[in-house]
């Protein structure tokens, strides 16, 4: 598998465990260029428990045998884009700032071997 393939399976996954648990996906892959900055920002899952919306980063990787956990790899500057991003999100949909809103990190590792996959939900890093 890719690594694209890999993450695609990954928010697959993350959906599903969202759905599971009592969320509801409001968007996915959400796109937003920041101003003042040739990036782009992005979230993988916009989602809403009871009367928080959660933003939530989907990390993926496949296999057990790494020296990093997938969590870890967001990073301050990863949670600051996702925060703009989210910024931008409510705006558009006009939704006030001060509502209820958070980001997770949904941190999945995928077992090839035995089909399986480990999942730890991080809730408002």
């Amino acid at each position: 598998m890719s690594t694209k393939e890999i993450g695609n399976l990954g928010e697959k996954i993350a959906r599903d465990y969202l759905k599971n648990k009592g969320y509801r996906i409001l968007d996915k892959n959400y796109f937003f260029r920041i101003p003042g900055s040739p990036q782009k920002g992005e979230i993988d899952i916009i989602a809403k428990k009871e009367d928080t919306i959660s933003f939530i980063e989907v990390k993926t990787l496949r296999n057990p045998a790494m020296l990093i956990r997938p969590e870890e790899k967001v990073d301050f500057r990863k949670k600051r884009k996702i925060m703009k991003t989210a910024e931008s999100w409510l705006m558009k949909k006009k939704i006030p700032l001060n509502s209820k809103w958070q980001i997770d990190v949904l941190s999945i590792i995928i077992d090839s071997y035995n089909k399986t996959a480990k999942i730890r939900h991080f809730q408002n890093i």
